[in-house]
């Protein structure tokens, strides 16, 4: 059950705001929920660990309560590379830090085919650290993953957690998140069409982080790509449609699709339609 533990406990970091194209000013699609001392992190992009190392008073950041060795639960919206890339990285470099515990991974089916076979291409890398003379805890490499399903599926003394199905083109399980704190309701879509789980789920939330593609560069894509980003994403302008619906006290942008727009253009696209609190996402940002 979550303990209320005071105000102001919950910090939202984007640790990346990308997608699958390569744009080095955004890394991989990762948000981190820190609850006092205890991270969580939600979709483990490329360059997932060094993100958060980068906001660790350890390596000059600003959070002396993060520490790289505590990233020991995850949660996975879905299996896309841009969201998974950094599994890897989680896996193996908080426990050459020092984590205590193996990481405890929430996605869907296909999570722990995916992270055997992760275990499986580096198991000469965990195997000469276990079995020679680096001084580093023997089990913490190991992975518990859990399958998700719709409803509740994680609580602990900090935060509760519900799942959601969204509609992601024809991923059969796609989802988002609601995260309970003390102190906050989080809400994230991960990559989804507009679709009635989301307004639902996301009513009188804190802080919604909700993917967005701008309205503007998609009128310039070709037909074959206007089909399949419209069947697998949200326009700016559909966002703010969603906003207006739920309410949320601060609406996040990431996952952020430009197509040769700015983030000036995009904010400007949601406010048009929609009066709210708005953030467009960027890298490395924390909300309190």
């Amino acid at each position: 059950m979550v303990k209320n533990k005071g105000s102001s406990i919950t910090k939202v970091i984007l640790l990346g705001t990308g997608n699958p194209n390569p744009d080095p000013e955004h890394s991989g699609c990762s948000v981190l929920i820190l609850v006092g001392e205890t991270p969580y992190i939600i979709d483990f992009g490329a360059n997932v660990v060094r993100q958060a190392a980068a906001l660790t008073a350890e390596y000059g950041g600003p959070l002396q309560e993060l520490k790289i060795r505590n990233l020991c639960t995850a949660f996975c919206t879905h299996l896309h590379s841009d969201h998974t890339l950094g599994l890897a990285d989680l896996i193996l470099t908080p426990w050459i830090m020092g984590r205590k515990k193996p990481l405890a991974v929430y996605g869907p089916s296909g999570m722990k085919e995916m992270t055997e076979n992760i275990l499986e291409a580096y198991k000469e890398d965990i195997h000469y650290r276990i079995d020679g003379i680096e001084p580093i805890n023997k089990t913490s490499w190991k992975v518990i993953t859990h399958k998700i399903q719709e409803g509740f599926i994680y609580e602990d003394n900090n935060i509760q957690v519900k799942a959601f199905h969204v509609h992601h083109g024809t991923m059969k399980n796609a989802f988002g998140f609601r995260f309970t704190t003390p102190d906050k309701t989080i809400v994230i879509s991960g990559d989804t069409t507009p679709c009635e789980n989301i307004i639902n789920y996301s009513q009188n939330a804190d802080i919604l982080i909700h993917e967005v593609y701008s309205q503007k560069g998609f009128v310039n894509l070709t037909a074959a790509w206007k089909k399949y980003h419209a069947a697998h994403h949200t326009s700016s302008h559909q966002l703010a449609e969603i906003a207006n619906k739920c309410h949320p006290r601060l609406l996040i942008a990431y996952h952020t699709l430009f197509w040769g727009t700015r983030d000036e253009d995009i904010l400007e696209e949601i406010k048009r339609y929609y009066k709210g609190n708005v953030a467009i996402g960027r890298d490395l940002q924390i909300f309190h």
